[in-house]
């Protein structure tokens, strides 16, 4: 005797999101890499041009484990696009200063996170933009802004900005 799945009475949201999200992310990948970065060196860059950050915050942000920080980290200062400094407020802690270089390419490849942005949402009608917009901010900002607590909590996809 074979069990019978059970009926589903949802749409599968995971499945929605998480297959949209990991589109959404090597269309990105791949047109980063036209440019030598990674979705996280862009990310690096991009935050660390905001104001002064502690590698320690940058890795926050980008939820990033200590190791692949330092990973990034490293290939962005071998790239010559950041360095390792002292901070101005807190001479025990190091910043990540991004150089002229790594200015000059955070800004393309902030034009390339745009348009594989405006290139998905172009996909859709203006007004469902709008609605898939508000409401995905809604929940990013309000039900879901918090991960559950559990044994085994699941790493959240990278933000980038």
């Amino acid at each position: 005797m074979t069990a019978m799945a059970p009926l589903r009475t949802e749409p599968d949201l995971s499945y929605l999101l998480d297959h949209t999200s990991h589109v959404l992310r090597t269309r990105m990948a791949a047109g980063l890499a036209e440019i030598g970065l990674t979705a996280r060196m862009h990310c690096v860059l991009a935050h660390a041009l905001e104001e002064e950050r502690t590698q320690a915050q940058l890795a926050e942000l980008g939820d990033m484990d200590k190791t692949t920080m330092v990973v990034t980290v490293d290939a962005l200062e071998k790239a010559g696009l950041a360095e390792r400094r002292p901070s101005s407020a807190d001479r025990r802690a190091r910043i990540i200063a991004v150089t002229p270089k790594g200015a000059e390419v955070a800004r393309r490849s902030q034009a390339i996170v745009d348009g594989v942005h405006a290139g998905t949402l172009d996909a859709l009608p203006a007004d469902e933009r709008e609605v898939l917009l508000r409401a995905l901010k809604r929940l990013a900002t309000g039900h879901l802004e918090t991960p559950a607590e559990g044994p085994h909590t699941a790493r959240r996809a990278r933000q980038s900005k």
